[in-house]
């Protein structure tokens, strides 16, 4: 069967132009548009583009392999600008179908919060995020079932590898590979006093180990999973890990991570030694 394909696009007219291309393109090469279960997603925009294509087929990742095309600057999670895409939709009909596909499996961060009427598990692609909607974040953070420290400050930011680049690097985090198998933890603007102590250093948990954040009773809290966010009064708990479910990207030629990162944050002309 010819593969399948979708197409997600930012809101304005240059992503609007160049997903029209893609599917002129893809048309003429015989692929076949479903919006309800394709094999391959293609998000084009830039890395919110991405995030938003990902909660859309969250319930569908071991049948969905995600492709970026960025039509602003450099989104991390494109490997594709617009005057490829030629080069893309031939790739994509080469392959033919989605077993054909080279494709390479990332984690996601799994998260688990708790209430005292119910338990819903959500996935992030980059992070999740806890603060104190009206005032500072109060909480006992656990790891592995046994006390840890205690939090008080902005919030806590937990993200996968591929997130690590967002907005854990802005708060102080490492950037780690995505073949890692591993969550990182960052904290914002922690107090530390006779009461309240913190480590003051992002941790990396591996695969198999958990973090729980158990918050101060009562505490009117934002949480974020990428970029949907919303406000809850009722938490009890919450427990982050690295997800059994994986995110695949379609990867139809090379584009290495440390490139990404160098291209990214550092630029491509550096100055050598």
């Amino acid at each position: 069967m010819p593969l399948s394909y979708d197409l997600v696009e930012r809101n304005d007219d240059d992503s609007r132009r160049t997903a029209g291309r893609i599917a002129d393109a893809a048309a003429r090469a015989g692929l076949i548009r479903d919006e309800r279960q394709p094999d391959v997603v293609i998000a084009v925009g830039g890395d919110g583009t991405m995030l938003q294509a990902f909660h859309l087929h969250r319930d569908r990742l071991d049948r969905v392999a995600f492709i970026g095309v960025h039509t602003g600057h450099l989104g991390f999670f494109s490997d594709w600008k617009p005057d490829e895409i030629d080069t893309l939709v031939r790739l994509m009909a080469e392959a033919g179908s989605a077993e054909r596909l080279r494709t390479v499996r990332h984690p996601i961060v799994q998260v688990t919060v708790a209430t005292a009427t119910d338990e819903r598990s959500l996935l992030a692609l980059n992070e999740f995020t806890v603060r104190g909607a009206e005032n500072m974040l109060v909480a006992q953070i656990r790891i592995n079932g046994e006390p840890f420290e205690m939090f008080r400050g902005d919030g806590i930011c937990v993200s996968s590898p591929s997130g690590s680049t967002a907005y854990n690097k802005s708060l102080g985090g490492a950037i780690i590979h995505p073949s890692i198998e591993a969550i990182q933890i960052a904290e914002m603007a922690s107090i530390n006093n006779r009461v309240y102590r913190t480590l003051g250093s992002p941790i990396v948990l591996p695969k198999h180990h958990h973090c729980d954040i158990l918050p101060r009773e009562g505490q009117k809290l934002l949480l974020t999973v990428d970029h949907l966010g919303e406000t809850r009064e009722d938490v009890r708990s919450i427990r982050c890990s690295v997800a059994d479910a994986k995110v695949t990207f379609a990867r139809l030629r090379a584009f290495p991570f440390w490139t990404r990162v160098r291209e990214a944050f550092i630029g491509p002309d550096f100055q050598k030694p």
